[in-house]
């Protein structure tokens, strides 16, 4: 599953640039939690976007193994996400030249030696002190089953399973950082689960670049400052510019804090389509050879059943999800 190869970029872009992620991130003013992304019917309805790192947060307590209420590890995770561009929709003026960036381009070809690349979205998290992000490995997508028409929980499991790759669009991830954050460190596991972790330090204009598909990573906790837990975001709650590198916490009608720039952490993330020739793109592009989701399951559920691990009839709903997860997603444990 893991691949040793990353970039890191230091600087990514000029000076100027770099400032003006700063101001755009400003200038789009109002950002959602990502606990707000959808969930879809039919299999494992009702369940969160990424359950499987939300079950598993909850059973270890992250990375360090913190032990904390429920609630308490629902806020701490509960960050803030908008998207700058998605394909050709440009939802925020001045992100072009970090969507088309010539050195994400040549380092997504080095990962995986393929040289027809497609920047495909670019989207921005704000995490406020206190939080972190799980670990966790990002949705995959397939042709045919994607997170816009599918669980992402059920998108991971299918990678880690193996039994897709040809069907599989490798997905070249760059992440990036416009301040100097106090905590926060991206955490990463080069080596695969069982390996060390990498803890990279949060720098004002840098970045990575590696297969977060594969290799497992999160965001340790930022710097707290003293808010209690229970003010922390919860879903529905709004991260808002005041001016001036002023934030606001908010919920409906209420503040819940106030923030400088400095406290926060913000990253943004740069997603790019890797095609080894014209006629790959085609097929993705047109839909041939598309996967379903009733051929995905028959296809897993044949996997446990050659595995030992079902018997007679399958699991639906929530108990299907949790014997997928368990069998498939292997994740790195707490340090000790």
């Amino acid at each position: 599953m893991a691949t040793t190869t990353y970039t890191a970029f230091d600087p990514l872009l000029t000076a100027t640039q770099a400032e003006e992620m700063v101001s755009l991130c400003e200038r789009y003013g109002t950002y959602g939690t990502y606990a707000e992304e959808p969930t879809f019917t039919g299999v494992g309805e009702g369940l969160p976007a990424r359950y499987d790192a939300v079950r598993n947060f909850v059973k270890t307590g992250g990375r360090f193994g913190r032990s904390a209420p429920l609630h308490e590890l629902a806020a701490r995770t509960n960050y803030f996400r908008e998207t700058y561009a998605y394909g050709q929709e440009i939802r925020a003026e001045g992100i072009q030249p970090f969507l088309n960036h010539e050195g994400f381009v040549e380092a997504a070809r080095a990962l995986f030696g393929r040289p027809v690349i497609e920047p495909a979205i670019v989207f921005a998290n704000l995490m406020v002190p206190g939080q972190e992000l799980a670990v966790h490995t990002d949705v995959p997508e397939f042709r045919g089953v994607s997170r816009k028409t599918h669980p992402q929980w059920l998108c991971v499991a299918m990678h880690h399973s193996g039994l897709f790759d040809n069907w599989r669009m490798p997905i070249a991830t760059g992440v990036s950082w416009y301040h100097d954050c106090e905590g926060g460190e991206f955490a990463f596991f080069p080596e695969g689960a069982t390996g060390a972790p990498v803890a990279h330090r949060v720098r004002f204009n840098t970045a990575i670049l590696l297969d977060t598909d594969s290799v497992f990573h999160g965001v340790d906790r930022v710097k707290d400052n003293g808010v209690a837990t229970d003010r922390l975001p919860l879903p529905g709650a709004k991260l808002i510019c005041a001016g001036r590198r002023r934030w606001r916490l908010v919920s409906g009608e209420q503040t819940l804090a106030h923030y400088d720039w400095k406290e926060l952490r913000f990253s943004i993330s740069w997603k790019a389509y890797c095609f080894a020739d014209e006629k790959e793109r085609r097929a993705w592009a047109e839909h041939a050879d598309d996967l379903t989701v009733d051929t995905v399951l028959e296809r897993l559920l044949a996997d446990l059943r050659r595995r030992g691990r079902l018997a007679g009839e399958a699991p639906t709903g929530q108990p299907l999800a949790d014997l997928l997860i368990d069998e498939y997603i292997h994740y790195p444990p707490p340090a000790a």
